[in-house]
């Protein structure tokens, strides 16, 4: 009798944790699956405010929040960051442009030298596989008056403006 005890003994037990795990796993890599395909994506969605420069100083990016947070005389509807985005996807049709490699965002505040008034220059310049596409803004950051200095710049502005 010691011997079959011995032999019952010696067998290996079956892990609950393995045997609830092979019942689940399709279920479990379905799961993965779809977070892999669906959220993922979405989590690393490139737009233009992501790409623009990390190296601007305080006031620099004030200037530029001031820009890109424009939405026209009467406050509301379309933002210059939307409209520029908008331009450069009607380029980029059917692409995620933003988060192709060869994908260039430039983005450069300087002060012009004005005796009276604070004014900055801000030139955007986004760079892709098709070419580039350049927007000059003056801004005034005592008055926050947004002016054109291309045609570019002057079709965003345009767009924002007359924007229902």
């Amino acid at each position: 009798m010691n011997k079959d005890n011995k032999k019952e003994e010696e067998k290996p037990k079956k892990s609950e944790f393995k045997a609830f795990l092979k019942k689940r796993a399709p279920i479990y890599l379905g799961i993965i699956a779809l977070f892999v395909i669906f959220v993922i994506p979405e989590l690393t969605k490139g737009d233009l405010q992501s790409s623009f420069p990390n190296n601007l100083t305080d006031d620099q990016k004030q200037i530029v929040k001031t820009l890109m947070s424009y939405n026209g005389p009467n406050n509301k509807g379309l933002t210059v960051v939307d409209a520029v985005t908008q331009q450069i996807t009607a380029e980029y049709p059917d692409e995620k442009i933003f988060n192709n490699k060869k994908t260039k965002v430039n983005l450069v505040v300087s002060s012009i030298a004005e005796a009276t008034q604070n004014i900055h220059e801000v030139i955007l310049t986004f760079e892709s596989y098709k070419g580039s596409m350049e927007f000059i803004w003056d801004i005034n950051s005592d008055t926050k008056e947004i002016k054109a200095k291309n045609a570019n710049a002057k079709h965003v502005i345009d767009v924002v403006d007359y924007y229902d």
